[in-house]
């Protein structure tokens, strides 16, 4: 993960004051203690969530016959989670490395086997989850992305995939704090349903008539329903939707099932970056839908291939190609 800038410093709260060292002024300057941070609260909750979670990792490395090579790179990745939504705390400002023991509270029970760490990666998500709302804007796109990441994690250890049915995908409720600038981050997010839709019926015209392409039908009809819902909430806003464009340039050429299979991976991966930054740009009453389409994508991505990373749709910003209107 990249350093963070300095706007987001700035809109972390995360200034550091200087001063000049001579006269009256200077001194009185020096002695004013900073404001405090908002989100310091919402942070220290999400570090012991984690902490808590190290320790299970800790505890079930170190029993015999342990599946280090599964367990490590969860647990680095983990490591990655802390030392992120630490940043800013003092208090929290140190680091577990790989291997290093950490401390769980003593009223959580340390899991001893992989399901019970699934389960507690889980918790852990939801934990993280709850705190979208009282999170400012970047914090609540990192605190999404990390439990999109637990999530994936708990799929890993065995866990089943925690998808919701297409069929019931929610509308967001109309907020009359839903409208100015998120409108048009709504209007994105409809925009890249729509190229997935269209880059799902090029996907499954690839592949062979088995699972692949099952999948591919449940993953086309779960867009489906994720642009459908993103349409009526916009039309209840009084917007109208942005519609389909009328034919889409692939990214690359799709000719058999080992480029389908690419092409999926590559809309989900992207759609994790739409709605990572789609939670930032929400206000409070829609972040869990983006959130959840967020973990949704991951989960996809993951399925079709595409490389895991600690923090899904908050990568370096490095330049990719993507379906786009022809």
């Amino acid at each position: 993960m990249q350093p963070p800038s300095r706007r987001t410093f700035l809109a972390l709260g995360l200034i550091t004051l200087t001063t000049a060292c001579t006269g009256t002024a200077g001194t009185d300057a020096a002695t004013k203690a900073p404001a405090p941070d908002p989100d310091a609260p919402v942070r220290l909750r999400a570090v012991a969530a984690t902490d808590t979670l190290l320790s299970a990792y800790d505890a079930l490395l170190a029993t015999p016959g342990a599946q280090t090579a599964l367990l490590q790179p969860l647990r680095a990745e983990t490591a990655q989670h802390r030392a992120a939504l630490a940043q800013g705390i003092p208090a929290a400002s140190g680091t577990p490395t790989p291997g290093a023991p950490t401390t769980a509270p003593s009223t959580t029970p340390t899991p001893a086997t992989s399901a019970a760490l699934a389960t507690l990666e889980r918790q852990t998500a939801q934990s993280h989850l709850a705190d979208l709302d009282a999170a400012r804007p970047p914090l609540a796109r990192l605190l999404a992305s990390i439990a999109a990441a637990n999530a994936l994690h708990a799929t890993t250890l065995g866990a089943p995939t925690d998808q919701p049915d297409p069929a019931t995908t929610p509308t967001p409720s109309p907020s009359a704090t839903a409208t100015g600038t998120a409108l048009p981050a709504l209007q994105q997010a409809l925009s890249a349903e729509h190229a997935a839709v269209y880059g799902y019926g090029v996907v499954g015209a690839h592949l062979p008539d088995d699972q692949q392409r099952a999948d591919a039908r449940t993953s086309y009809a779960a867009h489906q329903a994720q642009r459908d819902a993103w349409q009526r909430l916009l039309t209840t806003l009084g917007t109208t939707p942005t519609p389909a464009a009328g034919g889409y340039r692939l990214p690359f050429p799709v000719t058999d099932a080992a480029t389908a299979t690419k092409l999926a991976a590559h809309l989900e991966t992207r759609l994790t970056t739409v709605y990572a930054d789609l939670v930032a740009d929400l206000p409070t009453p829609h972040r869990r839908t983006a959130a959840t389409a967020l973990r949704d994508c991951t989960l996809r991505a993951h399925h079709w291939g595409a490389p895991t990373t600690p923090f899904p749709g908050v990568p370096d910003p490095a330049p990719t190609p993507t379906v786009t209107p022809s």
